[in-house]
């Protein structure tokens, strides 16, 4: 076509000379077994990409879809709650919570227990080991102390301003009130019970809660006075008291921290006892009686009681017939009286007791019997006579001669002490 370009002539690939030499035929060889390498290599690794896709599908499915579907679960669950939330009160959900903690309690006391007994099943006798010395000396370290009436003694730990504690070796310490830490009125409790003061109480309430006992010094110091009381009265003895106040019936006093009363008819000068406060008296024991608290003296018998002290068994005494009785006579002896028995009287038979002596008449006696708490003094006539009835017969002899005849009779009734003293040493040496 006029004016357009020419296209471009391909180029002739250049032909073999037709005299050149051909190359022989390159023939590839193959072999079977190279093959089959090849090829089960090819599997092997087809198989194997397989597998780690599969394994890494199975780990994803595992990390993913696991939170996904609990993530829906809860959701359901959640919109589940929300709408019975509106119809639970707040009691109910209380007592889920006491459940579901009693539960848990339960289970974790269960499988202590299950494996506290699997425990003891594997445990034979012979593991332990057992000592009945120790068994006992544990029981007497476990036994509670501070049983009401208790004497107890320990130190002092604590001091407070309304009482002291004091380690009587119980599981706690004893307490006690202020009131209680003596007789009297104490100021000032330092000074009285110093930390590490060795004391002795009674304990007078049992253990509490706690382990607490209430303990006092001023109880204990009580029952001491009222065992002292008892004693002195047991044997007669005359005590000094003072008189600090009175009444109508008669005056009061104090002796070892109890409280005394004296009746108007137990005092010398009864009529005009209020004369009598501030001053010191002598007085006996008249009833004591520590279960009602009740201390009763006496100044008349206080004389009596001196005069007791005076006398003795197998003394020769002189006094006045007072007072002619069936069964014997009264005789005054200086403040005191004593009685002679009929059956003391003489050793021979007699018609009447006025046969020997009468009223007014003055006598000589021998005591036999002496007894300061009942005020009774037992006389004794037959023992200065010789022959038996003599004081029928010769009684102003008998009556002078009494003296030396006393002294025989002390001596008899000396030996009449010491046998029956022998008799029963005898019989427990046999024994």
């Amino acid at each position: 076509m006029a004016g357009s370009d020419p296209q471009p002539k391909k180029a002739t690939p250049p032909r073999p000379a037709a005299n050149a030499p051909r190359k022989p035929l390159q023939v590839m060889h193959i072999s079977r077994k190279t093959d089959e390498g090849l090829i089960n290599k090819k599997s092997s690794d087809e198989n194997l990409s397989k597998d780690k896709s599969f394994q890494e599908e199975v780990l994803v499915e595992k990390i993913i879809s696991p939170p996904i579907k609990d993530t829906i679960k809860k959701e359901e669950k959640l919109e589940n709650l929300n709408d019975d939330f509106n119809s639970i009160s707040m009691g109910d959900l209380l007592r889920s919570e006491n459940k579901q903690e009693a539960s848990l309690s339960y289970k974790n006391f269960d499988s202590i227990e299950n494996k506290r007994t699997s425990e003891k099943k594997n445990i034979t006798v012979d593991d332990y080991d057992f000592d009945e010395d120790e068994f006992l000396a544990a029981l007497d370290e476990n036994q509670p102390i501070g049983t009401t009436g208790e004497i107890a003694k320990g130190s002092v730990i604590a001091i407070e301003s309304d009482g002291i504690y004091v380690d009587i070796g119980g599981k706690a310490p004893g307490f006690m009130p202020k009131n209680e830490c003596g007789l009297g009125v104490i100021t000032n409790l330092k000074e009285r019970f110093p930390k590490g003061l060795e004391v002795e109480v009674l304990v007078t309430r049992e253990q509490n809660a706690d382990g607490m006992v209430t303990i006092s010094c001023r109880a204990l110091e009580l029952r001491k006075s009222w065992d002292k009381v008892q004693n002195l009265a047991k044997e007669g003895k005359v005590i000094r008291v003072k008189i600090n106040g009175f009444n109508r019936g008669g005056v009061t006093c104090d002796f070892e921290g109890l409280r005394g009363f004296i009746p108007r008819s137990q005092l010398e000068d009864g009529a005009n006892h209020q004369s009598l406060v501030s001053k010191t008296i002598n007085t006996a024991f008249l009833e004591v009686n520590p279960e009602r608290r009740k201390l009763v003296l006496s100044e008349k018998k206080a004389a009596i009681a001196s005069r007791f002290s005076e006398l003795e068994i197998g003394q020769l005494i002189e006094g006045t017939i007072l007072a002619i009785k069936p069964y014997g006579f009264f005789v005054e002896l200086k403040g005191v009286s004593g009685l002679l028995h009929h059956s003391m009287v003489t050793n021979g038979s007699m018609r009447s007791l006025r046969e020997v002596f009468q009223e007014g008449e003055n006598l000589k006696a021998v005591i036999t019997d002496l007894d300061p708490s009942r005020g009774r003094i037992g006389l004794n006539t037959a023992l200065l006579e010789g022959p038996p009835g003599e004081l029928l017969t010769d009684k102003e002899k008998v009556m002078e001669e009494a003296e030396e005849r006393a002294i025989k009779a002390r001596n008899s009734l000396n030996k009449e002490k010491v046998d029956p003293q022998k008799e029963t040493q005898n019989e427990g040496n046999s024994q």
